[in-house]
């Protein structure tokens, strides 16, 4: 793509599509159905080689993406801290449905956010049933912590929640298997992945799921998406402890449970992690740096498509 003459900002709502375009100051407001979002993509194609950014709305703007693409346009799809950050940082502290999408369209400007391909129908499939299983887990979780306080005459009711619950893990488990097994080029993935001691099947299902730029990216790109990577926190003669935060909370969950595992049967990850111990590291320190040794190495056996080798 060449470089953006247009810079276009679009607030998603349940029930609303507010445009805004920069430079011209253009803005219109769609409604959220289908002929609402074929409305607003045959709008923007007067605007060729524009850069359209949208907030990430848990979902709500997944239908728009899909629109914009079938019309050959660009959308990239922010997280929206991000762009309330740069709201704030500019001065603007209202957030209305007039300003938001000039605010992002100002964001798209500014920032140029890099445009990267889109989730084939099949990954998102894919991820959507990753999303669901956590979902039951959540909920399978929640409800053994209840069944414990709970009177005698709910219990049952609880524990028959709970037996339907496991039947539908079960389901979804049994479903993400095969679509994977179904796909040559995911089945290559997970086995690689699953090659490494500590690494199971929810942690290679989350990997291929949540972390498509797994094997795309360097060791600091990789760890600083995923959000293992210290940060520092220096300003002037003050030197603050190196600390992680942001990234994607659903493969940090997972790579740590199996960098728990990793240290008790991986000898190079155990290795790693009794040497930090032995030289004074904090508990949290060290298995945070196993996390992303963890992670390099992964992302490296995906990149050379090889699996694990100790070494």
């Amino acid at each position: 793509m060449n470089a953006p003459a247009w810079f276009v900002g679009i607030d998603v709502c349940k029930g609303t599509l507010d445009v805004f375009v920069r430079p011209t100051g253009e803005a219109k407001t769609f409604v959220h159905t289908e002929e609402g979002l074929a409305q607003m993509a045959d709008w923007l194609q007067s605007f060729p080689q524009a850069l359209i950014v949208l907030e990430a709305t848990g979902g709500w703007e997944m239908g728009a993406v899909r629109m914009l693409v079938s019309r050959g346009l660009f959308p990239v799809i922010m997280n929206p801290r991000q762009i309330r950050d740069f709201a704030k940082a500019t001065g603007i502290l209202a957030k209305t449905d007039k300003i938001d999408p000039q605010v992002i369209a100002r964001f798209a400007e500014a920032v140029r956010p890099e445009i990267r391909p889109l989730a084939t129908p099949e990954a998102q499939e894919l991820e959507a049933l990753n999303v669901r299983r956590r979902q039951i887990v959540e909920m399978l979780t929640t409800e053994k912590n209840r069944l414990g306080l709970a009177p005698r005459w709910v219990r049952k009711e609880i524990q028959a929640h709970i037996r339907w619950l496991e039947k539908c893990l079960e389901k979804v488990n049994k479903e993400l298997k095969d679509r994977i097994q179904k796909s040559p080029l995911w089945r290559e993935k997970d086995e690689i992945l699953r090659s490494a001691q500590g690494v199971g099947p929810v942690t290679s299902t989350t990997l291929l799921c949540d972390l498509p730029e797994l094997g795309t990216l360097n060791r600091k790109q990789i760890s600083a998406l995923v959000g293992v990577a210290p940060l520092n926190r220096d300003s002037g003669l003050f030197r603050g402890r190196r600390m992680i935060w942001g990234g994607r909370a659903a493969v940090r969950s997972a790579l740590y449970m199996s960098t728990l595992v990793a240290i008790r049967f991986n000898p190079v990850i155990g290795a790693f992690y009794e040497r930090l111990r032995a030289a004074g590291k904090p508990f949290k320190v060290a298995v945070t740096a196993c996390m992303r040794k963890l992670l390099t190495i992964l992302n490296a056996m995906i990149k050379n498509r090889t699996r694990w080798q100790a070494v």
